[in-house]
């Protein structure tokens, strides 16, 4: 018989397949945060069948939080990072939340990643605080990987996007968290074509949580909603991101009369 050319699917698709959660020894209380939220208590396997995984859901639906414990998990800064940028400058309580999280998750993997890091918008600032102290104590090289020069020496837009240009590259596992928060619509495309050149690497896989839908748009990403109390997965289309930013383009005028009205 002629051997099938066909390769193992363990030899396919991202560096990270799966995700599940397990039961440890400990008792866990699902009262106590993260566990109380609803996406965490009905956790029980992700699957990443694309090199680009989005998670959307509203405020407080715990996507976030899933990202932090994830990078935890791989051994990423909490506050965003890499394995040699690791530090926090918040309660500890809230670490040690998603920290208990993190060990209550088993990731199986294709292939361990040879590079990676974790990037956080809401904490990027203390990020660039950290190199600039590297760089001193360093003797100047802290930013070679960062464009060569402070990243507080442009906008927060630039900064972002310096950080997208230089430090992201193939072959990376990268977590990114809400990363168009301080770019326009067009460096959002930017990311995109940045995204979308790393990926033509097989070893390069990207987890976002994002509000973006231009960023949702990336063609054949798998697309996870935390709403409804679950993780499903959903088309592009069927995500509000897309359905409301549609419809309020689409008739700006009677959105907003009807948005109003509503008003006392």
């Amino acid at each position: 018989m002629k051997k099938s050319s066909q390769q193992p699917s363990y030899l396919n698709g991202p560096l990270l397949n799966t995700i599940k959660r397990v039961q440890v020894l400990t008792t866990i209380d699902n009262n106590q945060y993260p566990f109380s939220l609803s996406i965490i208590k009905n956790l029980k396997k992700i699957f990443f069948h694309t090199q680009v995984t989005f998670f959307i859901g509203e405020n407080g639906t715990g996507k976030s939080t899933l990202l932090e414990a994830i990078a935890h998990h791989v051994g990423f800064g909490a506050e965003g990072g890499s394995k040699n940028i690791s530090f926090k400058t918040s309660a500890n309580e809230v670490y040690s939340g998603v920290q208990n999280l993190a060990d209550n998750l088993i990731l199986s993997w294709r292939q361990k990643p040879k590079d990676g890091y974790f990037f956080r918008a809401e904490t990027f600032y203390n990020i660039v605080n950290h190199l600039d102290y590297l760089n001193r104590e360093g003797g100047g090289r802290a930013y070679n990987a960062y464009g060569g020069k402070s990243l507080h020496d442009q906008s927060h837009g630039e900064g972002f996007l310096s950080f997208f240009q230089n430090r992201m590259g193939k072959g990376g596992f990268f977590i990114l968290d809400e990363p168009e928060a301080a770019l326009s619509a067009q460096r959002q495309l930017s990311l995109l074509l940045i995204i979308n050149q790393l990926c033509k690497d097989m070893n390069t896989q990207f987890i976002i949580a994002t509000h973006s839908p231009i960023l949702l748009a990336y063609p054949e990403a798998t697309i996870y909603s935390c709403d409804d109390d679950r993780i499903k997965k959903v088309s592009y289309k069927e995500t509000s991101h897309y359905q409301i930013t549609k419809n309020f383009l689409n008739n700006t005028e009677l959105y907003l009369q009807q948005l109003f009205s509503n008003q006392l």
